[in-house]
């Protein structure tokens, strides 16, 4: 993981922030997520029909991108911060299903950062790359605020 101090975060808009770690998606944490939401739509829970048509089940779009925080944590840490809020997403793309027992990974790359409220708004790219997979499962824009303390 690399530590930045809160001071060189102007410096890294257009960079590629680093990679994260695989994390493999299991099916005990789609059928978790399922009932936190309450979708349990066959192609994420129902293994033998998601496995006999689709050759396996597959993660929820909205569980993949729900792990964004949990990825991006172990790629870097600004130190300096008292808190971070997520602000938001100005884009999300879903563009290749994740099957149960795939593993993936999040490359983080910043795209700009102003001052804002006596902090920064920061906008990153998040892409969530599948193992062995030329398309990525998601791409996300996503705006968070930092600041100092």
């Amino acid at each position: 993981m690399r530590e930045i101090p809160l001071s060189e975060i102007q410096s890294l808009v257009g960079q590629e922030i680093g990679v994260s770690d695989w994390l493999e998606i299991t099916q005990d944490r789609v059928n978790r997520f399922a009932d936190a939401t309450g979708d349990h739509q066959w192609i994420h829970v129902d293994v033998e029909r998601a496995t006999k048509e689709l050759g396996a089940p597959i993660a929820h779009g909205y569980l993949v991108v729900s792990l964004i925080p949990f990825l991006n944590k172990n790629i870097a840490s600004f130190q300096g911060v008292s808190r971070g809020i997520n602000y938001g997403s100005n884009k999300v793309r879903f563009t290749n299903m994740v099957p149960v027992g795939s593993r993936i990974r999040l490359r983080s790359q910043m795209l700009s950062c102003e001052p804002r409220g006596g902090g920064f708004q920061v906008v990153n790219q998040f892409t969530i790359e599948i193992e062995n997979e030329e398309r990525p499962a998601c791409v996300a824009e996503v705006v968070s605020l930092i600041f100092p303390g």
